[in-house]
C-alpha cells in the first residue's frame, strides 16, 4: 500500500475539518429551530391557551378553596 505524502494528508484533514464544522453548524441550527419555544407556541396557539386556562382555573379554585373552607 502506497503512503500518501504528508501534504496530501494535511489537505484531506483540512477538508474533513471544514466538512465537520459545516455539519456541526447545520446541526446546531436544526436543534435551535426544534427547541424554539416561542415558535412552537405560535404554531399551537389554541392548545397553549387551553392549557393556560386549565392551569389558571385549577390554581384559582385550589387557592380559593383554602380561604372558603370552614
Amino acid at each position: 500500500m502506497a503512503e500518501l505524502p504528508s501534504y496530501d494528508l494535511e489537505l484531506k484533514a483540512a477538508e474533513e475539518r471544514r466538512r465537520l464544522h459545516g455539519t456541526l453548524a447545520e446541526l446546531r441550527s436544526r436543534v435551535n429551530e426544534e427547541l424554539d419555544f416561542k415558535k412552537r407556541v405560535r404554531e399551537h396557539l389554541g392548545a397553549a391557551c387551553a392549557v393556560a386556562v386549565v392551569v389558571g382555573l385549577s390554581l384559582g379554585y385550589s387557592v380559593a378553596g383554602l380561604y372558603v373552607r370552614s
